[in-house]
């Protein structure tokens, strides 16, 4: 029994729309990054592009649960001795509102090549504007909201 490769041209790519509003920021990013590999197709393989693109709208309005907001902790280097800064959550909103986002669905890709250009797949907005809309998105519909 042969094992079916698809090829580049072959591989029909979908632009998905999420709309993170009262979502939490994990699942919004475990299903976007699940999107973006092409995991949810029939003829995923783990060493190609075959994933989809993915437009997240409303990034900021994503939440956390626990004490997420003040304890979780995003670290960047300079590069240079004694460069390494620390922001909160709360400070990352305050200053960068799409950043948070983007770095959780970057943590959930595979971290090498591939990865780097899937990373590629992904748009965030913090409101619910997007500049995609000639590529026809697709709503993509996140399985519930949290209790509140």
């Amino acid at each position: 029994m042969k094992t079916l490769v698809p090829k580049e041209g072959e591989l029909v790519k979908k632009w998905h729309l999420i709309d993170a509003e009262g979502q939490v920021l994990g699942r919004v990013a475990v299903e976007a990054a699940r999107l973006i590999r092409g995991k949810h197709k029939p003829n995923f393989t783990p060493h190609m592009d075959c994933g989809d693109h993915v437009i997240i709208i409303n990034a900021e309005k994503a939440v956390v649960t626990g004490k997420k907001m003040d304890q979780k902790k995003y670290y960047t280097h300079s590069g240079y001795f004694g460069g390494l800064s620390e922001a909160t959550y709360r400070e990352m909103l305050a200053k960068h509102p799409t950043r948070a986002m983007l770095v959780a669905v970057q943590g959930m890709l595979p971290h090498n090549r591939l990865g780097r250009k899937l990373a590629k797949h992904v748009r965030v907005y913090a409101g619910p504007d997007h500049h995609q809309e000639a590529q026809t998105p697709q709503p993509y519909v996140l399985s519930k909201k949290p209790q509140e």
